[in-house]
């Protein structure tokens, strides 16, 4: 089967004093992402969608599923890392305004604090259970760049977990065959932003 991921596209900066979660919505832009995302991938065959419960990573898969005529499967597994966090910044923004602090995010397992293999074995058996829910089938699962790199050092073989960082909207293709295989097609498609 085909396992087709997608980062969400960029949500707004969101701080809660109040230390309620972030869950941040899309911003304008993230949502014209979402929605040229959905249009380039038209030609695809896609039999089922799932997305992480995380705000920015459903309105990501609306467009796409709208197309479709599907309605997105909530997979918790595939949730981010910083799900409980009450402040999110767009990593893209943090590593222009402040490269030192986003560098020590990325060498120390970002918020992880030492449950990197609990979020990994997370990832992992999540996608796993997708995977068996539709043998010979293209499923589309937008989540977040944590666990597409999870899932890639996974399929890798690799220690580390971070191991490159996944663009807005970008396409990562698997594929799952039913003995067991896992094999990377594709990685940081991003052709669809480019006009």
């Amino acid at each position: 089967m085909e396992l087709i991921l997608v980062r969400h596209a960029l949500p707004l900066r969101v701080h809660r004093p109040d230390g309620a979660p972030a869950d941040p919505p899309l911003s304008p832009q993230g949502r014209s992402q979402a929605e040229v995302l959905a249009r380039w991938l038209t030609a695809e065959t896609i039999d089922e969608i799932y997305t992480s419960p995380l705000r920015r990573a459903r309105e990501t898969a609306e467009p796409l599923a709208a197309i479709r005529g599907l309605r997105p499967r909530v997979e918790p597994g595939v949730s981010e890392f910083d799900a409980e966090a009450s402040s999110y910044v767009p990593l893209e923004e943090l590593k222009a305004a402040d490269f030192e602090r986003w560098k020590a995010l990325v060498d120390h397992g970002f918020y992880l604090e030492g449950d990197a293999e609990r979020f990994r074995a997370t990832v992992v058996d999540a996608l796993e259970r997708v995977i068996a829910a539709h043998p010979g089938g293209s499923v589309a699962v937008v989540c977040h760049g944590g666990v597409i790199n999870a899932w890639t050092a996974h399929v890798l073989g690799a220690e580390r977990l971070f191991l490159f960082e996944p663009g807005y909207t970008s396409v990562h293709r698997f594929r799952a065959a039913r003995s067991g295989e896992r094999g990377l097609v594709s990685l940081n498609e991003l052709a669809h932003l480019r006009g």
